[in-house]
């Protein structure tokens, strides 16, 4: 009879097996191939004072185990097995770009296909840091990178790539991407590199989100606002300084440009690089 235990069996996946402690290869100089395909689901906050982006994604990773292959015609046709993540090696994959507050779920299950390959899932909130040209604001355009490698394997060992191109996987990401109000996706770009880390060479998968602002928000709130201030500013020059009418309606206008400026403060960072042009 034909069974998943009979296959475990013959891939000698045990709790007491080694596959598990090493890269899963027959000759130490073969590099790992390692796919990861990112999801973006939505682009939950971009936070300027502090320089970080909050995002939903789901992160699909699939890479060659040279042990675990079979024959489906020998077991009945299998073709998939399920087994806990935590039976087989996996590389340490680290978003470079992560910082505190961010949280994930790994799924405990690992689905190995008949040719070796193993693939995993995984899904972060992740709070990633981005460097923000907020010269245009409120018309500005940002790009962010999430840049996935491995922490502790050269390029040598474990080689990044993805599975899908920019364009097949940008119509994924209009179709299934949720934006908060404030910003829309333009783009998403992906790029493989090799970068020179810890005295040796690392390889990682780089995907650059393109993401613009929707100014309304702020051209009705802070723009038209002040642009009405001026007009008064102007205006006031034709009021008569008879009775200190004039410096009183002065007074009251720079007051109101103060309060927009202070709230603008609040939330523009604290930084003499690139400074807004509002």
């Amino acid at each position: 009879d034909c069974s998943y235990e009979e296959l475990i069996n013959h891939l000698n996946l045990t709790s007491s097996s080694d596959l598990s402690i090493t890269r899963p290869v027959r000759r130490w100089t073969t590099p790992t191939p390692v796919f990861v395909d990112m999801l973006l689901y939505s682009i939950v906050e971009v936070d300027e004072k502090f320089q970080t982006v909050l995002s939903h994604i789901s992160v699909y990773t699939r890479w060659q185990n040279e042990f675990l292959s079979w024959t489906p015609s020998d077991f009945c046709g299998i073709k998939l097995l399920s087994v806990p993540l935590s039976l087989l090696w996996q590389p340490d994959i680290v978003i470079r770009e992560e910082c505190v507050g961010s949280s994930s779920f790994q799924s405990p299950l690992a689905t190995i296909s008949a040719d070796g390959w193993v693939h995993t899932t995984s899904r972060h909130m992740l709070t990633s840091t981005c460097k923000l040209n907020l010269q245009m604001f409120p018309f500005d355009v940002q790009k962010c990178n999430l840049s996935f490698g491995s922490m502790s394997s050269s390029g040598k060992k474990c080689i990044f790539k993805v599975q899908n191109n920019d364009s097949s996987q940008f119509r994924v990401y209009e179709q299934t991407i949720v934006t908060h109000g404030e910003w829309a996706l333009r783009n998403i770009s992906i790029n493989g590199c090799n970068e020179t880390r810890n005295y040796f060479s690392q390889s990682a998968v780089i995907y650059t989100i393109t993401m613009v602002r929707k100014p309304l928000l702020y051209v009705v709130n802070f723009i038209v606002p002040l642009f009405y201030l001026l007009v008064l500013d102007v205006a006031s020059f034709f009021i008569s300084e008879a009775r200190g009418e004039k410096l009183g309606f002065k007074i009251t206008v720079l007051l109101s440009i103060s309060v927009l400026l202070l709230i603008l403060k609040d939330i523009l960072p604290s930084t003499e690089d690139n400074l807004p042009m509002i």
